[in-house]
């Protein structure tokens, strides 16, 4: 099967021939350039192919698109808030290297308790970034900021963190 990036949802629709406009975290302003497809969750872990007619860039968080097979404002309305994922090899030539987003599927190693998992997932709060990460089948939110982020190493991806004492108490205990 192949990895989805979860890279945003469908925010709005636009025009009356079914657009839509993509909120993305992808870090930087983007056409699609090259994407064929983009992959909508219809249900949880079910993903949809859906190609690509047109995508144009608004600016750094949204992009209007125009997907196959969905011609009328009624039919982008039905999926609208619906998440939109990448497969790896297009999320990866998307996002830029410095957008949160970029740690998906890194390795999160603490100082104390040393390798943690890998980054399933990255939420973007308003004063926020968290890391899911699963440990010992718990899973978990991670604060990625200032005080907890360590070391990104790029090369090995790796994620180095100093969690605050007792958080991961809170969640194995």
């Amino acid at each position: 099967m192949a990895n989805y990036f979860n890279i945003g949802k469908l925010s709005a629709t636009y025009g009356t021939e079914g657009e839509f406009i993509l909120r993305h975290s992808l870090g930087k302003r983007t056409a699609l350039k090259d994407v064929t497809a983009v992959f909508i969750e219809e249900r949880k872990d079910s993903f949809l192919p859906y190609f690509l007619q047109k995508a144009k860039a608004k600016d750094a968080e949204h992009v209007y698109v125009k997907l196959e097979g969905i011609d009328t404002r009624e039919a982008a309305r039905n999926m609208l808030q619906k998440g939109v994922y990448l497969e790896e090899a297009d999320f990866k030539a998307q996002a830029s290297g410095s957008a949160p987003l970029s740690l998906l599927g890194y390795q999160v190693e603490d100082s104390v308790h040393g390798p943690l998992g890998q980054i399933e997932e990255i939420i973007e709060m308003p004063h926020q970034v968290l890391a899911k990460v699963t440990y010992r089948e718990k899973e978990m939110l991670l604060p990625l900021n200032e005080q907890t982020l360590l070391k990104v190493d790029k090369k090995q991806q790796l994620v180095r963190l100093e969690l605050p004492e007792g958080l991961l108490d809170i969640y194995l205990g």
